[in-house]
């Protein structure tokens, strides 16, 4: 199962030339899951992938450089006949925005699907579930998301099948589906031919935050944690003040976390990022700072640690 990260945008609450505002898109499988939506973020996919027909929208928050590309993005998939429904998720205050939003977006083809979460609400889909987290980003309501993977069965022995007198065919089958089937010696059970389970991979977006336990727990030993980097070192307090971290901060939380890459987002444009990133990799090592149109895969663990792509989003967008 493929599970990729397109980053969209990568900038601070002032966009720039190169970077445009918060706008995440995690593929897994079939499946596209769009983590914020910062002002001109349906440019963004056009520019690179297409226009991405996202299944759900997280909303980390309501400020303006994560969620102003909203109502252009709806409208848009209304002018281009969007059938199939769309699930919005937030914070508490999620239906006073979309009241807001409502005279923006107007009357929508397909459904459109409101639903408040606060952490503990875990949204369960087929082999994995998204799970919201407290973030602590001033005064407002504010949600990271981690995306956690089941556990996988571990891997099917056949020579230990075949020892055990299994047929080959259907018991084959049906012992790596977890069920017990007859050999020639009597009955023969999954953890007799199985490996250990294996772990999913787990994928953490802070959205704007301080540095927070929340967050340590929610990345613990997680694949890739993308987290709030607003500030180098220097203003250490005016990132206190704002509910921000430093780039010093979100290493820190990485390394006590445990986590395979740190991708670093929310910068400010002030700085050059190539500089300060060096901060970050002080503290925690695997420690990137994507660009607009960025990639991270992330196969399992057992096959390969996070790759970042730069400008894989375009690259792919091209292939298509």
């Amino acid at each position: 199962m493929d599970l990729a990260v397109t980053f969209l945008g990568t900038g601070g609450s002032v966009p720039s030339a190169r970077r445009s505002t918060a706008s995440v898109l995690v593929a897994r499988g079939g499946e596209r899951l769009l983590f914020d939506c910062g002002e001109g973020t349906q440019r963004q996919m056009q520019r690179s992938l297409g226009l991405v027909q996202a299944d759900e929208i997280y909303l980390t928050h309501f400020h303006a450089d994560h969620v102003l590309g909203i109502p252009g993005l709806l409208k848009t998939y209304d002018l281009t006949d969007r059938q199939v429904p769309l699930k919005i998720y937030g914070p508490t205050g999620l239906t006073e925005l979309f009241q807001v939003f409502s005279p923006l977006v107007g009357r929508l083809g397909y459904a459109l699907d409101l639903v408040e979460l606060g952490p503990g609400d875990a949204v369960e889909h087929d082999g994995y579930k998204v799970c919201p987290f407290e973030a602590s980003h001033r005064n407002a309501r504010a949600n990271g998301y981690a995306l956690v993977e089941a556990e996988r069965p571990g891997r099917f022995d056949p020579a230990a099948a075949v020892a055990a007198g299994v047929a080959e065919g259907p018991a084959y089958a049906a012992l790596q589906r977890g069920e017990a089937v007859e050999g020639e010696a009597g009955e023969v059970t999954p953890d007799q031919v199985m490996g250990p389970s294996r772990p999913g991979r787990t994928v953490v977006i802070t959205g704007d935050t301080a540095p927070s336990p929340a967050t340590v727990s929610a990345a613990a030993d997680a694949d890739l944690l993308i987290h709030d980097a607003s500030f180098a070192e220097e203003e250490v307090q005016r990132a206190a003040e704002t509910g921000h971290s430093t780039l010093g901060q979100a290493a820190a939380v990485a390394a006590e976390a445990h986590v395979k890459m740190l991708a670093l987002v929310h910068i400010s444009s002030r700085y050059h990022v190539g500089k300060v990133v060096e901060e970050a990799k002080a503290t925690f090592e695997p420690t990137v700072a994507p660009k607009d149109f960025d990639v991270i895969e992330l196969p399992f663990p057992e096959r390969g640690a996070p790759q970042l792509i730069q400008n894989g989003a375009v690259d792919r967008g091209g292939e298509g």
